[in-house]
């Protein structure tokens, strides 16, 4: 695995979101609770931006259909038929978010 920078961590504020792409993969961080997650960034629905949607605790909701994820384990909220988000690792170092992919 890579670790790529992405932001500063004043950039994602306490339940916000954020989406970016790191080296052609689409990717959202979330800040939950001053703890940054990671997970692949296109909902398995119909391929809306997670890091555009709402953050509510732990749990993102895809702005385009209402789909909703844990941000920690990368399980869809009401379907557990649904394939899991990819969850990337992240670290902190000297107020940047590293994702490692």
């Amino acid at each position: 695995m890579t670790t790529f920078f992405v932001a500063k961590v004043s950039d994602i504020q306490d339940g916000k979101c954020q989406a970016f792409e790191v080296n052609g993969q689409k990717i959202a961080v979330f800040n939950v609770g001053g703890e940054f997650k990671a997970t692949e960034g296109i909902c398995r629905h119909k391929g809306g931006t997670l890091g555009e949607g709402a953050l509510d605790g732990k749990v993102i909701t895809c702005p385009l259909h209402g789909w909703q994820y844990d941000v920690t384990t990368g399980e869809c909220v009401a379907n557990d038929a649904v394939q899991k988000l990819a969850i990337y690792p992240v670290k902190i170092v000297d107020d940047q978010i590293e994702v490692e992919l």
